[in-house]
This record gives C-alpha cells, structure tokens and sequence, in this order.
C-alpha cells in the first residue's frame, strides 16, 4: 500500500459527506483523522519504522519513536472531535509519556477494551492503525488462512465483508479492523460463528445504498456489514462501512451486535 490508498479513503470520505448529510459529521471527522494517519504514514516509512510483528509488544524503541506523533494526535482530537472524545484526549493530554506508552502497548497488544474504556480505545487504535498497516505492508501473508475467523496479521476480527467479481459470481473477502488486511472467506459462513445453515443469515439492504449489505446470523446474533463492489465499484470499503451507519441503527434495534466495531467505534 501507498499513500495513493490514503487519498482515495480522504477523497471517497469527501464525496459521501456531500451526498449523505445525515453522515456528513462522521465523514468530515474521519476524513481529517485519515488526514492525520497518512502523514503519520509517510513518516513512519521515511524513518523505517522499526519492524515489528503485531502479536508481540513494542519494545522501548518503537515506543520512543511513537510518543511525539502521539502528543500531536491528541491536540488534533481537541481541536476536532465530537465533546466525549475532546474529553478523553484532554485527560490523556495531562498524563504524561509513560501513561501513554503503556496505552498504545496494550493496545498494539490486546484484542479489545472494557466497554468504560472506549475512548481510549479510539485514541489509541486510530493513532495506531497507520503503523499497523505499515507492518502488514511489509510482512508476507497467505489470504488462504488456517483460523479464518481472525486477521491472518494481528488475529483481530473483520470490520467488513467485501465481494468482488470472480469468474461468473462473487469472491468474498473480509477486512481486518485493525491493520485492513484482507483474506478470502466462504461466502455462506457466519464470520462470527461459522453457522453454515443459509436459512439463519437474514440479510438488509437499504434502497438508497443497495450496495451495502447488512448479514446476520440468528445462530450468534452478531452481523457484519458486506461492501459489494460488483454493484459499486468506486466504494471504498473502510469510508462507505463508516457512511452505511442507518443500517448499524437498523441491526441493533433488531438485536444483532457488530462483529468489530470500525475506526470510529461503531
């Protein structure tokens, strides 16, 4: 991945804003958080990042490394974010550097936070994810895996199912929350649970964004959002997941709960 990827989530951000109003304020926000990630991509690239594996902590260095971009990022929050997030990153603002190692650390290594710890979840992850997709970059991975449930990568759960053509149908892929990789999965699977039984995956589609579809399973009650770039091929999955957010009010009244939350922790 190049940076050209960062601009075309930016521009697709953009785009969808304009067109849907009532997404408009996530958008915008997310459109200047990718703003944020790319420079910190580029800079980590230029500075060869030290290499890691993203199953293991990061080791003093990386950290050191990490710390000031961090001061930067928190600012930015302040400036931008909806009240609880400012909030957030005001207190983590006053904590200090060894505080703010130890939250990335974990971070970097857990798979998720308690609920009451959300906002920090958010600041950590967002600060993170560009790293994240930096080591994946630069690591080698089969799409063909073994637990195909979790990122082949950093084992963290699918944000969003993606299809795309294939011969004379759809080849299903799922996306890491994390660090975006992408690997093949069985399109009549729950990634939740692996039910296989067709009858237990009720599906909702919206007429206004047909190309975005919400699959649940009755088995687990979890749902996963499904980007069909057969029907639409100028989405770009990350940006239109955040955009679809009527259909994540639509699963939740009906009871079903999200695989993985997405950037934004929703």
């Amino acid at each position: 991945m190049n940076n050209q990827q960062w601009a075309r989530r930016i521009k697709r951000a953009e785009e969808l804003a304009s067109r849907y109003p009532f997404a408009a304020e996530l958008l915008n926000f997310y459109a200047q958080i990718a703003n944020f990630q790319e420079a910190v991509f580029s800079r980590a690239s230029a500075d060869q990042f030290p290499a890691a594996t993203i199953d293991e902590n990061l080791g003093a260095q990386r950290i050191s490394s990490l710390l000031s971009s961090f001061e930067e990022f928190l600012s930015l929050v302040i400036r931008i974010a909806p009240q609880p997030l400012r909030d957030s990153a005001h207190d983590w603002e006053h904590r200090g550097r060894e505080e703010w190692a130890r939250l990335l650390d974990r971070c970097w290594q857990e798979k998720s936070f308690p609920a009451e710890d959300q906002s920090h979840w958010f600041l950590a992850r967002a600060f993170l994810q560009p790293y994240a997709e930096l080591v994946r970059q630069n690591i080698s991975f089969s799409s063909q895996v073994r637990h195909p449930f979790v990122c082949p990568v950093c084992s963290q759960k699918a944000v969003c199912g993606i299809l795309r053509q294939q011969g004379d149908g759809g080849q299903r892929w799922l996306q890491c929350s994390f660090c975006t990789a992408e690997w093949e999965f069985r399109r009549i699977v729950c990634p939740g649970c692996g039910e296989e039984d067709d009858r237990k995956f009720p599906v909702y589609v919206q007429d206004t964004c047909d190309y975005v579809r919400v699959e649940c399973c009755e088995s687990c009650k979890q749902y996963i959002k499904t980007i069909d770039l057969t029907r639409n091929g100028l989405a770009e999955p990350l940006v239109d997941e955040i955009a679809s957010a009527p259909l994540d009010l639509w699963a939740r009244e009906h009871g079903y709960s999200k695989l993985a939350l997405n950037l934004l922790e929703m």
